[in-house]
């Protein structure tokens, strides 16, 4: 008895992992030669290449529920471990919006080779390139090889107006905006033009990662993505949260707060477009001592999170309906492995069956909650990130092992200092004064961290 119990529980911990009725295929480096190439499903090459995925997760057992492992992002101490540093520079795109995107390693400490793979992340809802949640990701990541990391080159595109980024334009990000990453990749690419481009979102940004893989489809100049809590039914999530009164008391309204937060800091920069619709928004939600994460859409997200159009949207639920990435999942024509947790307290919909894509896998662990994941380690009392042992993997394997098949973006050129791709006059952007030295553990003070 004592045995099929041990057996049972094991099972309860492992991963489940979706995958579709018939995977797709990819070609990737044989395991004997660097030379020759085969072909192989996505099942087997994430069986073979991700063994984590096929062990169990058992989160720490101080921090058994979803709320508690989701709080610890938001309480814990991460500033003495995942060390980075980046350069920043700073792109001005063709609606005067700036969006910051932040490199790892520094120029300064070291040089890598043109061709090395590039992690591209996209951060939280008011996140930024000094999460923990990042660092996590990237710090083994871009360690040297000899010292026990990939020795890849991470690049962090920070949202507008987040993690010091200014605020140029009277215009925001959104989960449904998705011109900001394709400007951002567009200039990744163009300066690393012979490095495979990995992304990796979490929360928002998965979201918007899932959207842009979606929209690019077999043109997307990524290789591969990776989603982690993504919020997928945005609908869904939103119900959820206004429905109970303890998620909207704490997850709904601390997230609002921190939007809050972070438009209070660029109210000087938003007051020089007197006439525009961002300005009103913003006002109003200053002005609003407490309010839920709807209201906060309501009065600004659905105005101001995007160009135009589609924005503005009539209701918060109507930019909630349009944003949802769930929906767009069977247009991905790229390696996509998808990872949520069953006790998150703040998304609580998963697609599974909804696209039977065969690029695109998703994995539910028992445990976790919003970007969490935290189990026992090897010290007693000492907490590590389970979900960096299977991203890791899946970075290794689609940097070094896939190899991809089409041209990645249609061709790019300049058109008075912008750059911008061939047929494509709507988007663009330039790099502009700024930028400077970032310490990745410095975060923004007031912010609720983690989410």
């Amino acid at each position: 008895m004592g045995v099929l119990l041990s057996l049972l529980s094991a099972a309860y911990y492992l991963p489940k992992l979706y995958f579709a009725s018939v995977p797709a295929t990819v070609a990737v480096r044989s395991a004997t030669s660097s030379i020759a190439i085969e072909r192989v499903s996505l099942r087997d090459f994430i069986r073979q290449r991700c063994p984590s995925l096929f062990k169990e997760f058992r989160p720490a057992w101080w921090l058994r529920s979803g709320h508690l492992q989701t709080a610890y992002c938001v309480v814990g101490d991460f500033s003495k471990i995942d060390k980075v540093e980046y350069d920043r520079k700073l792109l001005r795109t063709l609606d005067g919006g700036t969006i910051g995107i932040d490199l790892t390693p520094p120029a300064q400490e070291r040089t890598l080779k043109e061709d090395t793979p590039i992690v591209v992340v996209l951060h939280g809802l008011t996140g930024g390139s000094h999460e923990s949640y990042v660092r996590s990701i990237l710090a083994p990541a871009c360690t040297p090889v000899e010292q026990g990391g990939l020795g890849y080159r991470g690049i962090v595109v920070n949202f507008r107006g987040c993690a010091g980024v200014p605020v140029t334009s009277p215009q925001l990000y959104s989960a449904l905006h998705t011109d900001d990453i394709r400007v951002a990749v567009m200039y990744i690419s163009k300066m690393y033009p012979k490095a495979p481009l990995i992304g990796i979102g979490f929360s928002l940004g998965a979201n918007v990662l899932t959207r842009y893989l979606a929209e690019e489809g077999e043109k997307s100049r990524l290789v591969a993505g990776c989603a982690l809590a993504c919020p997928w039914d945005l609908v869904a999530s939103s119900d959820h949260l206004e429905r109970h009164a303890f998620h909207r008391a704490v997850y709904s309204r601390g997230m609002a707060q921190n939007l809050k937060k972070v438009v209070a800091r660029h109210l000087d920069a938003l007051s020089k477009f007197p006439d525009s619709p961002a300005w009103k928004a913003v006002q109003v939600a200053a002005a609003k001592k407490s309010m839920s994460l709807v209201e906060f859409d309501e009065i600004v997200t659905r105005v101001c999170g995007g160009s135009s159009p589609p924005f503005p949207f009539p209701s918060a639920y109507d930019y909630y309906r349009a944003a949802s990435s769930h929906k767009v999942l069977g247009n991905i024509r790229v390696p996509f492995l998808a990872l949520n947790s069953r006790d998150d307290p703040i998304v609580n919909s998963f697609p599974v069956g909804v696209a039977d894509n065969g690029w695109v896998v998703l994995g539910l662990t028992q445990g976790g909650g919003h970007l969490g994941w935290f189990e026992a380690g090897k010290r007693f009392g000492e907490l590590e990130r389970w979900i960096r042992k299977p991203v890791l993997e899946w970075l290794r394997a689609v940097g070094e092992d896939l190899v991809p098949e089409s041209e990645r973006g249609q061709p790019m050129h300049e058109v008075e200092g912008f750059l911008k791709e061939v047929g494509r006059d709507d988007i663009g952007c330039k790099e502009v004064e700024g930028g400077g030295h970032v310490v990745g553990v410095e975060g923004e003070g007031g912010l609720f961290a983690g989410l």
